[in-house]
């Protein structure tokens, strides 16, 4: 079966060419900006309401799905897990998925704590982060990340 997206927007980031694996909500590297097609900056009324939000973006220069089910997470200095037991942008799908803090809206472009994607990486879609969407258990192994 295909899937086929389309970008509603663009990030615009700090980061040229290395972006961090995990964002950061204190990263100060400059600004993270999404901004909107035009065409759906209405979509964005309300989400002011929202303290965070969910952005999904296509990790468009990750160097590409190898075959490999194996990552190399950095905290594991060389060591090995499964592919989806990491953060590593080289996936069979290159979606990326950070939660960032709103620090305010204005028109198409809601500018947000640090991201970990490029600048000019396709912006998928943007979510509010609502309660529901916190887990309570979520231990993470210290060597991962």
């Amino acid at each position: 079966m295909e899937i086929t997206y389309s970008s509603i927007g663009v990030i615009h980031s700090p980061y040229t060419t290395m972006a961090p694996f995990q964002a950061r909500e204190d990263d100060n590297s400059g600004e993270f900006i999404l901004e909107l097609k035009e065409k759906y900056a209405a979509g964005l009324n309300g989400l002011e309401e929202f303290k965070y939000v969910i952005v999904l973006f296509h990790i468009d220069r990750a160097r590409g799905y190898n075959g490999s089910n194996l990552a190399h997470p950095p905290g594991m200095n060389g060591g090995t897990t499964g592919l989806f037991a990491s953060r590593s942008p080289n996936r069979p799908n290159t979606i990326g998925l950070d939660v960032a803090r709103v620090l305010r809206i204005d028109g198409n472009r809601v500018y947000t704590s640090g991201l970990s994607a490029l600048d000019g990486t396709p912006l998928l879609d943007v979510k509010p982060y609502i309660e529901s969407d916190r887990k309570k258990s979520g231990e993470i192994p210290a060597s991962r990340f």
